[in-house]
């Protein structure tokens, strides 16, 4: 009788450790996508408040290239630029690093009030994206 509860306690943990094996792949994924998500979703919002700031300043008018900013379009007109980014930072690829490709679109609803659409996706994934809507700030023209 001892020797068949032993096989019956072997065969139960077998069949646990081989459960707890099978969860492994997709918690692996979970955490990936988790990861992906977090990075863009800080790249994201790192570009819209640099493009809010940027366009609350009436003394900026043209694009600045070193953040992806396109230029200020005109009443009615839109503007958009894009880039990517690498998450090491560096300026070439390196193993294992992630890139993500920002397209931010700024449109002049009217001469001072604009809605910028910012959107970053990477591979395998369609990406995230949010608008919000800027004024410009009166204050700021006296410094222009």
């Amino acid at each position: 009788m001892g020797m068949v509860e032993v096989m019956i306690a072997i065969f139960l943990t077998t069949t646990a450790i081989f459960a707890a094996f099978s969860l492994q792949s997709p918690a692996w994924k979970s955490a990936a996508k988790a990861d992906y998500l977090g990075r863009g979703s800080e790249i994201m919002h790192r570009q819209l408040e640099s493009t809010e700031a940027y366009i609350m300043n009436q003394c900026n008018t043209v694009a600045s290239a070193a953040n992806g900013i396109p230029a200020i379009p005109a009443a009615g007109a839109a503007a958009s630029s894009n880039y990517d980014v690498a998450v090491s930072g560096l300026a070439g690829a390196t193993s294992g690093d992630a890139t993500y490709h920002i397209v931010t679109e700024i449109t002049a609803l009217t001469e001072n009030y604009f809605r910028i659409t910012v959107t970053v996706t990477w591979p395998h994934a369609t990406g995230i994206n949010q608008t919000i809507f800027v004024s410009r700030q009166q204050y700021f023209k006296n410094g222009c």
